[in-house]
This record gives C-alpha cells, sequence and structure tokens, in this order.
C-alpha cells in the first residue's frame, strides 16, 4: 500500500507586481520524512512555507497539503500544521511554563497543565520553566519555539531558516529532537542555509528565485549535477597558491575555486572543458593535483550561480 505525500502540489505561483516569487513549483514530500529547503535568500522558500500552511494564498497551482487542498481548505490546514518562524514569536516576559499554557490556551487544548509538563520534559525545558523567556539564550529559546510548535501534536513541521545564529552544539541537539519527531511519523519541511544540516535531511530540495531546480537524496542531487573535481595542493612553501587561485578563476571551463586551508578545491560542469582548461597547468611542478569528490556545498553554489536573479535587492521572500 502507498503511503499518500504529506505536501502534493503542483504550478505553485505567487506574484508581488511584476515579480514572480514562486514560479511553477511543483514539489512532493513523503509522509514521515524530513525533506530540506535549499536557497538563496530571495527565492522563494518563506513564501512558500506561508502558501503550504494557509498563511498566504497561491495566484496559481494547485495541490493538496495533509490530504486537504490548498485552496478550500486552508483553516483546516492550519489546525494541523507547527509553524516555525525565522524569529522568536513567543512573549519575553513570560516564563517558559506561561508560553506554553497560553499556546495551549490558543489551541483550546484539554488537559492543558499535562501537555505542557509532557512538552517541557521532552525538549529539555522542565527545569528551566520558570525561567522568563527574555533571558533565555538563542538555542533554549529554538527549544521553546520547537515545544510551542508540538504542543497541539501536529502532523506536519514547517521550519523557517530555525537555526539561524545558534551554536553548533545547540543546532546538533536540535536536529535529534527533529529526528525524534520523524522517526513517530511527523513530517517535517525545513528551510536551511546550513549543508550539514540539509545532509541529515532524508530529501531535499533547491529552489533559486522561484523555481525547483534540484530534488531527490542529497546523493541523488550531488550526481544529478555532474560536477568534475579536483584538488589542488603546494608541493613546496614558494608556490604560489594565491596567484593560482586568481588565473584559475578566469578560465573557461572552471565553475569552481575554493580555497580549504592551503588547498583549493576546483571544479567544472563540464569535464572535458574543464581537463581541456587545466591540461596547461597540470606539467607545472609547485603543484599537485588529485581527483575529489563534490560535495552539496559544490552544487549549492554551482545552481545559484547559473540562475539569474528575479530581483535586485530586498529581503527573503
Amino acid at each position: 500500500m502507498t503511503t499518500a505525500p504529506a505536501i502534493a502540489v503542483q504550478g505553485l505561483t505567487k506574484v508581488y507586481g511584476t515579480r514572480r516569487v514562486v514560479d511553477d513549483l511543483t514539489l512532493n514530500v513523503p509522509a514521515g520524512r524530513i525533506m530540506g529547503f535549499l536557497g538563496p535568500n530571495g527565492s522563494g522558500k518563506t513564501t512558500t512555507l506561508r502558501m503550504l500552511c494557509g498563511l498566504l494564498i497561491p495566484d496559481g497551482g494547485e495541490g493538496s497539503c495533509l490530504g486537504l487542498d490548498i485552496h478550500t481548505q486552508a483553516a483546516a490546514i492550519k489546525r494541523q500544521i507547527g509553524y516555525m518562524t525565522q524569529r522568536f514569536s513567543l512573549y519575553e516576559d513570560l516564563s517558559i511554563a506561561e508560553n506554553l499554557d497560553f499556546v495551549a490556551h490558543v489551541h483550546g487544548l484539554p488537559k492543558r497543565k499535562a501537555r505542557v509538563e509532557e512538552a517541557l520534559r521532552r525538549l529539555g525545558l522542565f527545569e528551566r520553566r520558570r525561567q522568563m523567556a527574555g533571558e533565555l539564550s538563542g538555542g533554549w529559546k529554538q527549544r521553546l519555539a520547537l515545544a510551542a510548535c508540538v504542543l497541539h501534536q501536529p502532523r506536519l513541521l514547517l521550519l523557517d531558516e530555525p537555526t539561524a545564529g545558534v551554536d553548533p552544539k545547540a543546532r546538533r541537539e536540535f536536529w535529534d529532537q527533529i529526528h525524534a519527531l520523524a522517526a513517530e511519523g511527523l513530517t517535517v519541511l525545513v528551510s536551511t542555509h546550513y549543508m550539514d544540516e540539509a545532509e541529515r535531511c532524508h530529501q531535499i530540495a533547491y529552489i533559486a528565485y522561484g523555481h525547483l531546480l534540484a530534488c531527490g537524496t542529497v546523493a541523488e542531487v550531488i550526481a544529478q549535477a555532474a560536477l568534475t573535481c579536483l584538488t589542488v595542493q603546494a608541493t613546496s612553501p614558494q608556490a604560489d597558491m594565491a596567484g593560482l587561485a586568481r588565473r584559475l578563476k578566469t578560465l573557461p571551463g572552471v565553475d569552481l575555486v575554493a580555497s580549504f586551508g592551503a588547498a583549493l578545491h576546483v571544479g567544472g560542469a563540464n569535464a572535458m572543458r574543464l581537463e581541456a582548461a587545466l591540461a596547461p597547468l597540470r606539467d607545472d611542478p609547485a603543484f599537485r593535483w588529485s581527483p575529489d569528490a563534490p560535495t552539496l556545498e559544490d552544487v549549492f553554489i554551482h545552481l545559484m550561480t547559473q540562475s539569474p536573479d528575479n530581483f535586485s535587492g530586498g529581503a527573503e521572500a
């Protein structure tokens, strides 16, 4: 038996003036999975999330979220979704427990005290329950926001860059919680700029300026990009790595040049053109070349450079 996807939209479109912020987007998110949503600022990630949870009305396209029509059943969708915004949106002059009690009251949840205590313990907040939200660090605010999002036991969790500005330890603990929730059947769609976070998702979707450019597992997306990469290292202290980097960036066929410590990571989308560009440099004994595997970050940057910006300036859409 095939399980219906938690999200299935076709041709999703949102227009502001003459700008198509989301343009003919088709996306399927399997139930009970974590989908990473990647893309540069202004790509339409936030706008897409808001259309999926019923906060924005699409200008075009159709589809369902949790089996409900995104056009006609937006109110019912909202009741079954947890949405964590980029900015902390709870009351800083209330304690952790008071914030959660307020959220439980807004949702009209029965047995509020028990539900709040369960959320406090699950997210490791019980010992801090009387602390004012405004006194919390970024990582603890993140835990509180997540607790508020799952308090009403949603079927779908939408997270809009939830770990921006949070230290690595807090980010890892947050992702441990997300995977625990997914293991219980919760579907998660999370936008992020962090490559290590994207690699922790079951699948990823890359959107650039309103268009979906790649979708699949991390391995599938890297393979689809078909990048060829090499690493070049100096064989002597006198080797001019900075000069080599500048020269490489001017060569046709070289699409990626990045410094990693004392080495350069070089790549291109056309293996033959890349090899032809590098051939004159291969005989220089000052440098040693070796094959390297493309990374998700390589793919991210390559796709971004291949996508024309549909708007000059402005905030994330």
